[in-house]
């Protein structure tokens, strides 16, 4: 007999294609991959209130006997959006290096006796983040020294770049492109409070940031930015802060 429907018969190959195209796609990564292995440490002291002259000068005479160890990106006192405050960035190209680092000023006995051991009595507190330049910038230098930097920490609600990845990018890219600040880097962090963004800014003075601030708020393409960016956010903390003499960035 004529099998009239032979023609019509699905395959056992269809019906794998057809039920692999109704699965759900699953996407595994939150963003853009790190490709780049270099890290920034981000470290901040809370230093006793009647010491900060103290420890400023401390820190300017010996902190030779530490970037002997390592690369200081930069220091910073905080004028405003934080008291007494010491915040430095280091950067390391692979965990390995800086543990091994960290093993070598341990055993450093002019860094101990020198500074470890006279600084220590001065601060309150020390904390540390280490973050990643998000993929799509640079760490950059300021077009020239004797401003003020800001930096700016966003902590964004969970989910990773995926979902206030690209929302971010075009807020900051509102601010840079337009010349509202010069943006120095953005980072992420890997460890700390995760979904925290970093922006540093520099700025010719206070008052030049007060001005750019004020006209960036008149510009209708960073208001649309900022409105589809802040709703990632939770919340934001913005620090005014003074280079110190002896910072590489300044």
């Amino acid at each position: 007999m004529l099998k009239l429907f032979g023609s019509l018969r699905p395959s056992a190959a269809l019906f794998r294609t057809t039920a692999a195209a109704a699965q759900p796609s699953a996407h595994l990564a939150t963003g853009p991959q790190q490709e780049q292995r270099t890290f920034y440490e981000f470290r901040t002291y809370s230093i006793r209130p009647d010491q900060n002259l103290a420890f400023l000068k401390l820190t300017n005479e010996k902190i030779h006997l530490r970037t002997a160890h390592s690369q200081l990106i930069g220091c910073w006192t905080v004028e405003y959006g934080g008291l007494n405050k010491f915040f430095h960035i280091w950067q390391y190209d692979s965990y390995s290096q800086r543990a091994a680092v960290r093993a070598a000023v341990a055993q450093d006995p002019s860094w101990i006796s020198e500074y470890i051991s006279k600084a220590l009595p001065l601060l309150t507190a020390q904390d540390n983040e280490v973050s990643y330049l998000v993929p799509w910038s640079r760490l950059k230098s300021p077009p020239q020294q004797g401003g003020v930097f800001e930096l700016v920490t966003f902590q964004m609600r969970p989910g990773g770049p995926a979902v206030w990845g690209g929302a971010f990018q075009a807020a900051m890219s509102a601010h840079d492109a337009p010349g509202y600040g010069k943006l120095l880097g953005a980072f992420h962090s890997e460890f700390g409070l995760l979904n925290r963004v970093h922006a540093l800014w520099w700025f010719e003075s206070a008052d030049h940031r007060a001005e750019c601030r004020h006209r960036a708020h008149t510009d209708g393409r960073v208001v649309a930015a900022v409105r589809n960016s802040v709703a990632h956010l939770d919340s934001q903390r913005n620090q005014l802060m003074l280079p110190c003499p002896f910072s590489p960035m300044k």
